[in-house]
């Protein structure tokens, strides 16, 4: 049978088959060995073929080619990789500027993670009920800046239901998978974009203005108008994974635009003579955070080791 994982609660994946049958399925035990290294060598998204033993126990014996997919470095250290999600078109990372605040450098790391595995990403700031009008004017910055590098930006209150309808018309007929730190609403929003589901919301945790994780697995959901939305657990840092040092500044998109006329080809943008990125960026027109971003991404690769966005 052929289907479509849905859902992963660890060992057990959820597969929707092609004629509308809902299995719980296993990984055969010798499939982990095939030069997959991923803690998790099936993700939510992927299409798979199933088969049934005599106990009657659904194993996965075959992924289809994926299209794309989200990756970002195991936490646990090690030098595997962590799939978040496969064959979507479309990333919502949903940000919050304070209650908890989401980092420049944990959007910048996301997206160009989503470049070099051609995702899509809108970013969704959400909470803007809560803010300050000072905060509110740091959120409009922060939106003219990506909305000018070429990212669309929707703010919202999933609270309050301003700005959802954005959202649906961006969700219609497609697979969109819905990412970002704990605490920056995930949750709340799918309960308004999708009334019925009624996933588990928490508090805030005062003591440090962090999330606290109310998601524990990836599973997707069944828009009604067509369509996906993939929930995920809440991150809280983003290694970037299988990235050489000379790709990254493609994955950075203004930086890649006016790399184009530095001096020399191999150019790092960081000491070089003739280097156009640096003359933009004393110009103004490469915003000091996305360098800065870029700079420490550039760091994770001297170092080869996993290094947490803060």
């Amino acid at each position: 049978m052929h289907g479509l994982v849905i859902k992963n609660t660890g060992s057990w994946y959820t597969v929707y088959t092609d004629d509308g049958q809902l299995i719980d399925s296993k990984i055969k035990g010798n499939f982990r060995l095939k030069g997959i290294r991923s803690t998790n060598p099936v993700a939510v998204g992927d299409f798979v073929e199933i088969t049934c033993n005599q106990e009657g126990t659904a194993f996965i014996t075959a992924i289809d080619d994926r299209r794309n997919y989200i990756i970002r470095k195991s936490s646990n250290l090690s030098k595997q990789s962590h799939i978040i999600a496969a064959n979507v078109d479309q990333a919502f990372l949903v940000v919050t500027v304070n209650y908890p605040e989401t980092s420049t450098k944990f959007i910048d790391r996301f997206l160009a993670s989503a470049e070099a595995y051609r995702v899509p990403v809108v970013l969704v700031f959400n909470k803007c009920d809560l803010l300050s009008a000072e905060e509110l004017h740091y959120q409009e910055m922060m939106m003219q800046l990506y909305d000018t590098i070429g990212y669309q930006c929707v703010s919202v209150s999933a609270t309050e239901g301003t700005g959802l309808d954005a959202l649906h018309d961006l969700m219609k007929g497609k697979i969109t998978l819905l990412s970002g730190h704990s605490g920056v609403g995930k949750s709340t929003l799918i309960n308004s974009l999708l009334p019925g589901v009624n996933l588990r919301t928490s508090e805030i945790s005062d003591a440090h203005n962090t999330g606290m994780h109310t998601t524990t697995f990836s599973e997707m959901l069944k828009l009604p108008d067509g369509g996906w939305l993939i929930d995920t657990p809440g991150i809280k840092g983003f290694g970037t994974f299988d990235m050489e040092r000379e790709e990254l500044s493609s994955y950075f998109r203004e930086i890649f635009h006016f790399s184009k006329d530095c001096r020399f080809s191999n150019c790092t943008h960081t000491h070089e003579p003739g280097c156009a990125v640096l003359k933009a960026l004393e110009n103004h027109y490469i915003a000091q955070s996305r360098y800065e971003s870029y700079l420490s991404m550039l760091d994770d690769k001297d170092e080869n080791k996993y290094r947490e966005a803060y």
